[in-house]
């Protein structure tokens, strides 16, 4: 992972964002450990509260839950719950970004959905092409 130190995202964030990809793709599964504050600040060079407070955003969401005395675990749903709040969130605003410049550009729901369709199976393809 390449933390971003723009001041765009706050690295506390960017962490949290991390963790939940590495769990929807299978690196961290159901009831399985993460990464502790002091590995994450030791693999990310940054400072272990830092860490903590990325830690803690997926815990207060649901995502992680404590086991005393043995770290932050992956929780049930967490896939689940991780889905629905990008695609309610993130996917959600790119979308409507994306129709906004369309209609100033006048494109109609047909092409746009062409588009939509094109880019999506060109994405499928390379991503099948790399497995």
């Amino acid at each position: 992972m390449i933390l971003q130190t723009d001041g765009q995202t706050p690295i506390y964030m960017q962490i949290a964002h991390w963790l939940e990809t590495q769990i929807l793709t299978g690196v961290f599964k159901e009831h399985e450990k993460v990464y502790s504050q002091y590995q994450l600040a030791e693999m990310l060079n940054i400072n272990p509260a830092t860490a903590a407070k990325g830690l803690n955003v997926l815990g207060a969401e649901g995502i992680l839950y404590d086991k005393r005395g043995l770290g932050k675990f992956v929780s049930e749903d967490a896939k689940k719950h991780i889905k629905e709040k990008r695609k309610d969130g993130l996917l959600h605003d790119l979308v409507e970004q994306f129709v906004e410049e369309a209609l100033h550009l006048h494109i109609e729901m047909e092409e746009l959905t062409s588009l939509v369709q094109d880019v999506y199976q060109e994405k499928r393809e390379r991503e099948n092409g790399n497995n």
